[in-house]
């Protein structure tokens, strides 16, 4: 099943680069340009002149220009011995302290197909088209893909608490209060225990869809062109493993703004919806959460339809049952997700915005920020907005085991991986 190997992982020096909180970044795809702008004027050695690059006529030849330059000048180093990484974020969610702990290895590329490595949502070409680009100029992962593995013994996790009870080798917490931290371990026996417990293994991708499709064209780019052949290390990807049960996982919801919708009408709405859902009208917004929490714990299908002005309706799905004759072509995992009842039978059905619209985002906006769906509402920039519960990680797992995906924007994993801490140079085996 999944492969993982230990690598040399590509670091910074800090002796030379300066603190690693200046070095690292967020993910690329979350950053605006007048926060990559910041990254670089407080320090030049800035992962995110890598992994975002704008500098030159071609950014992706100048991307690749800067890391030989700052490999030459020792900023970046290479491990000495192959090492797996024991990563953890410590971070503030549901007004608690939390933390996620995992692994970052190189995992061997398969196909879908294979039902080793499974997908569960859909990606954009476009965003496809960005990292290939900068694949080939520079050769490297600078960031991680997000995946999860059932374990119900929790094997790994074990040998991972046990090799991470000494300090980490690097820590640091951001501006958004979330500490990361990086233990290296080369210790052979504990990398053959920890490669081993993957041999009958599946993995599901949480986050990073784009950069995972992307690494099988590159591979196919690479033997297309001579580059590499099979087995070399173009066949592996930089995974972050974490158990689907670790204690520690969050996922938030994505909600749903509706904006430029031509007869928009609250009241034609609810009537749509009435034959489906038990309709709840309320004038405040201060305990929406609370009353979706608490269908989320019932396992009712429910979500917040927020008209502005603190007026809203709560949408209790009367009958799940109802979802088989509107999808029938996919499986039950798919059916019961919350954002599939929203798209088929409110979006789609009753307000008329369907599946292309979603995707190219004509009349619908997405936010993770309950506050946003609210606010931009009130300030008239949007018609309405659906606040939604998360996606149960279960339901992630059900789907891509069904050989499906979700809807986009379905889930969004809390909190994303830091950029820089730990780099996977292809060439360095």
């Amino acid at each position: 099943m999944a492969v993982i190997k230990p690598f040399k992982g590509m670091r910074f020096d800090t002796e030379k680069a300066g603190e690693l909180k200046t070095l690292c970044c967020p993910p690329y795809d979350i950053i605006s340009e007048e926060q990559r702008k910041a990254f670089v004027a407080q320090n030049e050695y800035n992962v995110i002149r890598l992994e975002l690059p704008k500098e030159g006529d071609d950014v992706y030849t100048r991307a690749g220009e800067i890391l030989n330059l700052w490999r030459d000048r020792g900023v970046l180093i290479h491990e000495d011995k192959p090492a797996i990484y024991i990563y953890e974020m410590e971070f503030n969610a549901y007004n608690q302290r939390k933390s996620v702990k995992g692994i970052i290895a190189r995992v061997k590329l398969e196909e879908f197909s294979k039902g080793i490595i499974l997908p569960h949502e859909f990606t954009l070409s476009k965003a496809k088209t960005d990292r290939m680009n900068l694949m080939k100029a520079t050769n490297c992962n600078f960031s991680q893909i997000y995946a999860l593995y059932m374990d119900s013994e929790h094997t790994t996790l074990n040998t991972i608490d046990a090799q991470s009870k000494t300090d980490a080798a690097y820590q640091f917490t951001d501006d958004d209060r979330i500490t990361h931290r990086l233990w290296i371990v080369t210790d052979e026996a504990v990398i053959e225990k920890l490669v081993s417990d993957f041999t009958d293994r599946k993995l599901y991708i949480a986050d990073g869809h784009h950069r995972y499709e992307t690494a099988l064209n590159y591979r196919d780019y690479c033997r297309q062109n001579g580059i590499s052949k099979e087995g070399d290390a173009q066949d592996y990807q930089m995974i972050y493993l974490v158990d689907m049960e670790h204690p520690g996982l969050v996922v938030f919801p994505t909600h749903r703004m509706v904006r430029d919708l031509k007869k928009f009408d609250k009241n034609s709405v609810l009537e749509g919806c009435k034959d489906y859902f038990e309709i709840k009208k309320y004038t405040s917004v201060g305990n929406m959460n609370t009353l979706l929490t608490a269908k989320y714990n019932e396992g009712k299908k429910a979500f917040a339809f927020y008209c502005g002005k603190g007026e809203w309706y709560l949408l209790t799905l009367k009958d799940l049952g109802v979802m088989d004759s509107v999808l029938p072509g996919v499986s039950a995992a798919s059916r019961q997700l919350d954002v599939s009842v929203l798209h088929s039978l409110v979006l789609e059905k009753t307000m008329g915005i369907d599946k292309e619209n979603m995707a190219n985002q004509i009349n619908l906006t997405y936010t993770k920020f309950f506050e946003e769906a609210i606010l931009l509402v009130d300030k008239g920039e949007f018609q309405c907005s659906f606040i939604l519960n998360p996606t149960r990680v279960t339901e992630i797992r059900d789907v891509a085991a069904a050989g499906e995906k979700m809807p986009q924007k379905s889930t969004y994993f809390y909190p994303k991986m830091i950029t820089g801490m730990v780099m996977n140079d292809i060439g360095v085996e």
